[in-house]
């Protein structure tokens, strides 16, 4: 796995070698000498000369002080290694979020300080960074890239030469109706190395204008960074750049702890369970009688436009927000640009304290937005700003959109391409740990996401097909690569039950009115709240229950409940359980009130979920100590005993919160013994007023 050609092990007397490059163990005197491996290394790999020996092993740029992780280090080592070996066409596959763009970085400071050239003459190589959006060129140009300094060049509008590592995107080079294509003004020869990034999206498909790009400049070396796998949609691209070389995956990523794990909630609103048809003679917004017929799932926001399931999915989304966290950075995709406003102003609407204290509490970054989109994305992103907290989309932000601290991806579109909800759940993939981002949910409103993950190709290995021809002597006379052959992606229609697409032919005249039919009245409810978490092999998502899943968290923590209970007694250590339980997508206050149970103490339910011990309520836990505990209480004065009875009141009625201090000494009726310093003498000091709520906690607590 981390791409050894050597390993050793000795017990002080002996040494094993594990040799990879020919498969065999040896037993040794000696370590052998690093020079001697290096050799080895060169002979095996075909590393020819001490030129092409020094592009390979030259140093890192260290980004930020930071050195590459094992599997960047592959991926580099090989596409370095593979471009002076003269691979011409070189793909990488890697998940989403594991830094590919500091991937790239490597392998063109690494070619670029040796001199590496197509030609082998001694000047620096000219090398292009193509992708499909400014914000994946600008972004890499402007933060990773800088090193470079004036060497970087962005092409627009003209053919600048002079410099030697170039940013464009495809569509500022291609042909239109109105010019032939900017990329014509450099020669074919004059590029050594062409980057493309996110090759999966289009650019190479055999009608595309991006497709010429690249067949233009045929002499240079071209590497394709993909994050998605072999598909229906993509095929073309892994045709033109063949195998990958590397591939890193989304689950091995996960399994390292380099990419955050997830949960996802299906949510079902009443229309998207059993679907929607309109009134005899209905007419929508616009005056248009609705035509009869049964919509459903994928029909929304593309035929008919519901008002209120917008209104609904906003409500429940808010209503979840408000139980985890108001601010949890979230990222929501809709059906199109005026989806995604409708679903903006619905979320405004419903967080207008927030709003009124956060402006841009929640905003919409489409291509109609232009640089305010931009400005708000960039907010967005930035790890010290707390607003925006939810952005509204539905295409642009689905690529090469580093969001590190988003909490949660909503889905509120039918996806049927597994390439575009690999991008999509890759917004939330990358790890914070110092920013509180060790996981992320996925609200999933339509279904598709949810079918996607049982798909055997979610997180299988891409590949291609290689057919030989060989003699009577075991001669290879032919090869040839073909697709494996592989499924339209329409599988998602068929099965999740969308409709049989018969009113998809409704028509609407163009340039009158909108294409779409509005109906803004109604009622919709959510129907069903389904948690469900990856399996043990990494892909199937099985549904379980909150407290399931509640038991099994705790028990992975714990061994059993008088271990737990050790801790619980200790505020600090119970503090710290319940920011671990949160971590895990458990929120004590919704278990409470799934339990239906609002009186019992979150430690009781704890261990009645995990271990099966019967529940207790608050009151139960105050009254017991209280009558079997009376040595404690005579232990302080009748002021002081007063006050440690009202506190176990305000136990009884809000929680284990009410013992933290000194925020419980400002509430009534404890206020009325004194300020803070007037009841901490009550007990001889603030030192023996906290004692004195420890021990009550412990006993509160005891077996």
């Amino acid at each position: 796995m981390l791409g050894l050609k050597f390993a050793y092990s000795t017990n002080g007397h002996g040494i094993v070698e594990h040799d990879y490059l020919i498969g065999k163990e040896r037993d040794l005197e000696t370590f052998p000498a690093p020079d001697a491996l290096w050799q080895r290394i060169r002979a095996a790999e075909s590393i020819n000369d001490n030129t092409t020996a020094e592009r390979i092993i030259s140093p890192y740029y260290h980004l930020s002080g930071k050195s590459p992780r094992y599997y960047q280090e592959i991926a580099i080592n090989r596409s370095v290694q593979s471009v002076l070996n003269g691979k011409k066409r070189i793909l990488l596959n890697m998940a989403t979020g594991t830094g590919k763009t500091v991937v790239v970085f490597q392998i063109i400071w690494k070619l670029w300080n040796t001199r590496w050239n197509r030609t082998g003459e001694h000047r620096r190589p000219k090398i292009l960074y193509l992708a499909d959006r400014n914000i994946l060129i600008d972004d890499p140009k402007d933060k990773i890239f800088t090193p470079f300094g004036d060497a970087r060049w962005k092409i627009e509008g003209e053919a600048v030469k002079s410099r030697e590592i170039y940013f464009a995107i495809y569509q500022s080079l291609a042909k239109d109706e109105r010019r032939p294509g900017l990329y014509r003004e450099y020669s074919p020869d004059f590029f050594d190395l062409i980057i493309v990034d996110e090759c999966h999206r289009g650019s190479a498909r055999d009608e595309s204008n991006w497709r010429d790009i690249l067949e233009y400049f045929e002499p240079a070396y071209q590497i394709g960074i993909t994050a998605t796998p072999l598909r229906e949609d993509n095929r073309d691209t892994y045709r033109y750049f063949g195998n990958p070389i590397y591939t890193y995956s989304l689950k091995q990523g996960i399994e390292d702890g380099f990419l955050a794990p997830y949960k996802v909630h299906r949510v079902v609103t009443s229309v998207d369970a059993a679907g929607w048809r309109p009134s005899k003679g209905e007419l929508d917004r616009y005056g248009r009688e609705i035509p009869d017929g049964e919509y459903t799932t994928r029909d929304f926001e593309t035929i008919i436009s519901l008002k209120v399931r917008t209104e609904a999915i906003a409500k429940h989304l808010s209503d979840y927000l408000k139980k985890t966290n108001l601010f949890d950075k979230t990222i929501i995709f809709c059906v199109d640009q005026e989806h995604a406003e409708d679903m903006r102003k619905a979320l405004n609407n419903l967080n207008a304290a927030s709003v009124k204290e956060y402006p841009d509490y929640a905003c919409r970054v489409v291509s109609e937005e232009g640089d305010i989109g931009r400005g708000h994305l960039s907010r967005f992103q930035e790890l010290e700003t707390k607003t925006p907290v939810i952005l509204t989309t539905s295409k642009l932000l689905t690529t090469g959109v580093d969001m590190q601290t988003c909490k949660n991806v909503v889905i509120v579109k039918v996806i049927n391409s597994m390439t575009d909800f690999k991008q999509i759940i890759g917004r939330g993939t990358r790890v914070r740990a110092d920013y509180g981002k060790l996981y992320f949910t996925i609200l999933d409103y339509t279904g598709s996401a949810t079918r996607l993950f049982a798909d055997p190709d979610f997180d299988g290995q891409p590949a291609l097909i290689t057919e030989e021809e060989m003699n009577s002597q075991g001669e290879v006379i032919s090869e040839n690569e073909t697709m494996p052959s592989t499924e339209d992606t329409k599988y998602i229609e068929d099965t999740i039950g969308f409709g049989d697409g018969q009113i998809n032919d409704v028509a609407v005249d163009e340039g009158q009115l909108p294409r779409k039919y509005y109906v803004d009245n109604g009622s919709i409810e959510i129907a069903a709240d389904i948690v469900y978490e990856l399996g043990a092999d990494g892909k199937r998502l099985r549904i379980i229950k909150l407290s399931d899943y509640t038991g099994e968290k705790v028990r992975e923590i714990f061994t059993s409940a008088a271990e737990l209970r050790s801790k619980w007694s200790i505020a600090d250590e119970r503090a710290a359980i319940i920011e671990t339980l949160a971590e895990k997508g458990i929120v004590l206050e919704d278990l409470i009130e799934l339990s239906g149970d609002p009186a019992v103490d979150p430690f009781d339910l704890l261990c009645n979920l995990a271990f099966s011990l019967p529940k207790r309520s608050r009151r139960e836990r105050a009254e017991r100590i209280k009558k079997e505990k009376k040595d404690f209480f005579e232990k302080y004065s009748t002021d002081a005993r007063q006050i440690l009875n009202e506190i176990l009141d305000k136990y009884i009625e809000h929680g284990t919160a009410q013992f933290k201090i000194p925020d419980i000494l400002k509430i009534e009726p404890i206020s009325r013994h004194g300020n803070v310093m007037e009841i901490s003498n009550k007990f001889g000091g603030a030192k023996h007023l906290r004692e004195a709520l420890n021990e009550m906690q412990n006993l509160l607590y005891a077996a």
